[in-house]
């Protein structure tokens, strides 16, 4: 079914040693509202946390698993860097002094690929940047309480980066299978002698790009924290959804097959570089067992974990 298309990014999901710290950063020094306090539906042992706008509009949600690992070693294989949406370059200044007097590493404001961006890192070296999306993609909810001005606040993920020693099958899979189209390329910051090739889905711009870098030079990345998981993209209904898995069997890929996250719907699949994927559905949403004025107030499980609940809260730590 070639006429399948993917609108943008969903969400990413990385991790984290030490999910007390990643919530206080996320909220306090980003402003971003934890709209969701669950578990990994795999892994229960572990908070799964969802950082969004107000109301988790798709697309807006980057999310973490909690697990007792060190630190990623960076290299290859993997997303090494996700990017944040803010609407002008204005809301990027406020960001780079907000740093400043924060003590959060970061750059420079720079310039690639067209559009200024802000890179930084949050505690446990997790590679993010702010980009300047003028006002592109769909409308964030701003959300009150956040201390940083709604003016300011994060308005969605961006461009997704992720590096590769070989393009070549990873982009017969982003062309062929996932429709995506190749728009340009540009030279790596870190290694101007290599390319990033970019993606776009969608309607495409900055909320629906997946930039692949391709460096043969480095290493194969180690899974930890400060290290990204998985990176979803969004697919607007169950009727897609179900086309999607149905695309896939077609092409052979192995994927996990329909798997329903209650709050989505999700397919997983590992391009031909080992990268994990997600396909998720825009829908039902996080208010679908939860008040949208308390979100994440609570420790919220899907129903099929609630039976257990009193075993599963014994084993996680306090986070407030």
């Amino acid at each position: 079914m070639n006429d399948l298309q993917l609108t943008g990014i969903h969400h990413l999901t990385a991790v984290s040693a030490d999910i007390r710290e990643n919530k206080r950063f996320y909220t306090q020094d980003l402003g971003m509202r934890l709209v969701k306090r669950s578990v990994n539906q795999d892994d229960v042992s572990a908070y799964h946390l969802f950082y969004s706008d107000k109301v988790g509009t798709p697309g807006n949600d980057l999310t973490f698993f909690d697990w007792p690992v060190g630190p990623e070693r960076r290299g290859n294989h993997t997303v090494t860097r996700t990017a944040l949406r803010v609407k002008d370059e204005t809301s990027l200044r406020y960001w780079q002094g907000r740093f400043g007097e924060l003590g959060t590493t970061h750059s420079d404001l720079r310039e690639t690929d067209g559009r200024l961006y802000l890179d930084f890192e949050d505690r446990e070296g997790q590679r993010l940047t702010l980009v300047n999306d003028g006002g592109a993609g769909d409308p964030m909810v701003p959300w009150e309480k956040s201390p940083v001005p709604a003016e300011h606040q994060i308005r969605g993920l961006g461009p997704i980066t992720m590096t590769v020693p070989d393009l070549r099958n990873t982009d017969l899979v982003l062309q062929k299978v996932m429709n995506m189209r190749p728009v340009r390329q540009y030279p790596d910051l870190t290694s101007p002698q290599h390319t990033v090739h970019v993606y776009e889905m969608g309607a495409g711009g900055p909320h629906a790009e997946l930039h692949v870098a391709v460096r043969p030079d480095l290493p194969a990345a180690f899974s930890g924290a400060g290290g990204v998981h998985h990176v979803a993209f969004r697919t607007p209904d169950d009727e897609q959804y179900h086309a999607w898995n149905e695309h896939l069997n077609h092409f052979g890929l192995h994927s996990s097959g329909e798997v329903d996250r209650y709050y989505f719907r999700s397919l997983y699949f590992r391009e031909p570089n080992g990268v994990l994927f997600e396909i998720a559905t825009d829908g039902p949403g996080f208010g679908v067992d939860e008040d949208m004025n308390t979100l994440g107030d609570k420790v919220i499980l899907p129903p099929k974990f609630e039976s257990r609940r009193e075993q599963i809260l014994a084993g996680l730590k306090p986070i407030d």
